[in-house]
């Protein structure tokens, strides 16, 4: 007999009968129908029968408005409903006598309100269903009216899949009827953000016409989001001034900053992609200063040698001399990763600044005076900038500076950072984190930081150095903020304890 008759469930079920698909066409079968239905809901003129039973069983809110607390006496059979379309609550019937809703052929504005009906009347896993298809549709069109909404219910993956999207496409956001229609909160939230990198021109525009269209609005509240020290002399002038929305005073305050704030010091915008490396000709980053500029941003992390997949520059006392990176745009980053040359045992001392214009430079790494080795993973504040800079200052061998690959990005990992340094949650002294034992006797190299602390006898597997004289000394990749260091047959544990200078004349190791 053959195992696909009906008395003979296949070996996958066995034990186990499913027809949830059957009980979910019976009860479909049930949607606006007359028969059986004892109460009817009625939007814009369209009613829809319905059966108290099975929207209280699906529904908290139901449940209470039809048999609980929020009836004032017996339920009408005729409920009216005014804050949604019909189209929506026909979506949102389907789905609760069903468990399914097709939204794939269904308009923005239909979806936004099927949304609502799913936050207002408690559907968590159907408003984040819909958020991720929203999130999946976005275009200049749509992107503002569902921000909007999403801002409203604080759907936080749609607002900020809505967020990337405008910040991605900032211009052609402004210039959106989309735009125009946005509620006041959202307009704020979206233009007062440090990543909504469009021309403060273009934004002071988008918001006078926005101004225009929503004559009920408190203007001079709007327009306090344009950052007017970033627009030149001409657009204060010849653009602002005319418009009337800000007064004489404010233009004249905006011209002082301007002319006596640091470059660095203005509240720039910037590009934020986040967790993307930056220094790519993706995003249109190039090496402008600097000797043999085509290997540092080639991606090319394993083939380099003494001859080559390097860039470099030679080290001057004055250290004027650096590696210079012109990034695509004005962009966002708080994290560097560098590959500094490691083929032996050398070493390098840096900084790294940072510059929107070139002429005024701020220090956000500052090396200087330490030794470092192979990668460097690096964090400081988040800066919006345009330049980087990275400048040797000392080489254990010779007096070049040598760089093997530079990265940039804006990183949303947390970090903790004190006195610049980063205070590391994992064991730093290892192989992978490029660690490296530089004094003491071993039969094998780095034995002492290969994490094995099974396998060792007398005669390998550990590290050594003889009594009253000698030490065991290990090099960190970089300096870390650390505060303990467990050593013997556990694993070594990450604390915090300063890795000081012991010698202010010369760079020191970044050691324990």
């Amino acid at each position: 007999m053959s195992n696909s008759h009906p008395l003979h469930p296949s070996s996958s079920s066995i034990g186990e009968i499913d027809h949830v698909h059957i009980l979910s066409e019976n009860v479909g079968a049930l949607i606006n129908g007359e028969e059986y239905s004892d109460v009817t809901f009625v939007v814009e003129k369209k009613r829809f029968p319905a059966h108290r039973v099975i929207l209280a069983a699906r529904c908290q809110y139901f449940r209470a408005l039809l048999y609980g607390g929020m009836r004032e006496s017996q339920p009408e059979a005729e409920i009216s409903l005014e804050d949604t379309t019909p189209e929506a609550f026909s979506m949102l019937i389907k789905y609760i006598y069903t468990g399914r809703a097709t939204l794939r052929d269904e308009r923005e504005e239909v979806l936004l309100d099927f949304l609502s009906l799913a936050h207002k009347y408690g559907f968590p896993e159907l408003e984040d269903s819909t958020s991720e298809y929203l999130c999946t549709i976005l275009k200049i069109q749509n992107v503002c009216m569902i921000y909007d909404v999403a801002s409203l219910y604080s759907l936080c993956k749609l607002t900020g899949t809505c967020c990337l999207f405008m910040d991605r496409n900032a211009q052609e956001v402004l210039s959106s009827d989309g735009f125009l229609a946005l509620s006041r909160g959202a307009l704020l939230d979206i233009v007062q953000r440090d990543s909504f990198a469009a021309p403060e021109k273009d934004i002071f525009q988008a918001l006078m016409r926005w101004c225009r269209h929503n004559l009920k609005e408190i203007h001079s509240e709007i327009m306090a989001a344009v950052r007017l020290p970033l627009m030149s002399l001409t657009e204060l002038l010849n653009v602002v001034r005319p418009s009337g929305l800000l007064s004489p005073d404010a233009i004249l305050d905006a011209i002082k900053v301007r002319s006596e704030s640091r470059d660095m010091d203005l509240n720039y915008r910037g590009m934020l992609i986040p967790e993307e490396n930056l220094a790519t000709m993706k995003y249109g980053a190039q090496v402008v200063k600097g000797e043999l500029r085509a290997a540092l941003l080639d991606g090319d992390t394993q083939n380099y040698d003494l001859d080559h997949g390097f860039s470099r520059h030679p080290i001057e006392d004055d250290c004027r001399s650096g590696i210079q990176v012109k990034l695509g745009q004005p962009s966002i980053i708080n994290h560097i990763r560098l590959l500094l040359w490691d083929r032996d045992s050398r070493s390098y001392s840096y900084y790294i600044e940072v510059s929107m214009d070139e002429l005024d430079w701020i220090r956000v790494i500052d090396h200087s005076q330490v030794l470092c080795r192979s990668w460097q993973k690096l964090y400081f504040p988040a800066r919006v900038c345009r330049y980087i800079r990275i400048v040797g200052t000392h080489n254990t061998v010779n007096k070049v500076f040598h760089l093997v690959a530079f990265e940039c990005l804006y990183t949303q990992r947390s970090f903790t950072l004190e006195n610049g340094l980063i205070v590391p949650t994992e064991n730093v002294a290892t192989i992978s984190e490029c660690a490296s034992v530089i004094e003491g006797v071993s039969r094998s190299r780095n034995a002492l930081l290969n994490g094995d602390t099974r396998n060792y006898d007398w005669d390998s597997g550990y590290t050594c150095h003889q009594l009253g004289s000698g030490a065991i000394v290990v090099q960190l990749a970089q300096p870390f903020m650390i505060g303990s260091i467990s050593a013997g047959g556990n694993q070594p544990t990450v604390c915090r304890a300063a890795v000081t200078d012991r010698n202010p004349r010369a760079p020191t190791r970044g050691a324990v």
